[in-house]
């Protein structure tokens, strides 16, 4: 008998989505939208023939309150620079995810660190579903809901991907990279690593050795595979 499929839903992306789009509308127009939406990424979508994947199940998942990342933060405030106003109707979207569609709110972390941790316990039986780049560290099959693609991220491609974030940063949550360098000049830096020490080792050098700072990006950066994990250094040995 094999295993169920579980399809893990980044639901934080889907919500501020759909309240932007109908952020015009009422709320009923807004929530019929959601259910559209949703129905067409869960049901014709992952299991179309060019996802090249499929789902038996999902859990959705939405970040809620406090996150450990705002003590570890000391370059820059996490997250410090959102400032915008929420999209009308975001409140009441997140509320209609929880109360009909099961979505799980995610306390003291993010989302993305409770899919990173079911994925781990999974497996290989997990989709993770999202558009956020993040999650890319996380290996196993992604489900790409906008572009509508199925891919698999090898073990290696995801730590990769992690690193590369630690050189550039995080414009988007406030994460402070090296200036100058960017995906494609991080890309040419890691590209000779024979293995995560190397990788490590590379990024140390490019923070002029400033350890404090490598491991402050790597904690905001890392999504974690256990509960209350904080990343650390790989071993030299």
């Amino acid at each position: 008998m094999t295993n169920k499929v579980i399809a893990l839903v980044d639901s934080d992306i889907i919500a501020y989505r759909i309240a932007f789009a109908c952020k015009d509308e009422n709320e009923k127009s807004a929530k019929n939208s959601l259910n559209s939406y949703l129905t067409d990424i869960l049901i014709s979508g992952i299991d179309n023939t060019y996802s090249g994947c499929y789902a038996d199940e999902w859990i959705l998942y939405l970040t809620g309150k406090n996150n450990f990342r705002l003590d570890i933060a000391t370059t820059a405030v996490y997250k410090g620079n959102r400032t915008a106003p929420k999209p009308a109707h975001l409140s009441a979207l997140r509320k209609h995810l929880v109360e009909e569609w099961g979505a799980v709110v995610i306390d003291g972390q993010e989302a993305d660190d409770a899919i990173a941790i079911e994925a781990t316990k999974l497996q290989d039986n997990y989709i993770v579903t999202s558009v956020d780049k993040d999650l890319d560290q996380i290996a196993g099959w992604h489900y790409n809901f906008v572009k509508k693609i199925g891919y698999n991220i090898t073990p290696e491609e995801g730590m990769f991907r992690f690193y590369k974030q630690i050189l550039t940063g995080d414009a988007a949550d406030n994460i402070m990279g090296i200036n100058g360098i960017g995906p494609v000049k991080a890309d040419k830096l890691l590209a000779e690593a024979k293995d995560e020490n190397e990788m490590y080792s590379i990024c140390l050098e490019q923070y002029y050795g400033n350890e404090d700072r490598v491991i402050e990006n790597a904690r905001l950066l890392w999504l974690r595979r256990y509960e209350n994990e904080l990343w650390q250094p790989p071993s030299k040995e």
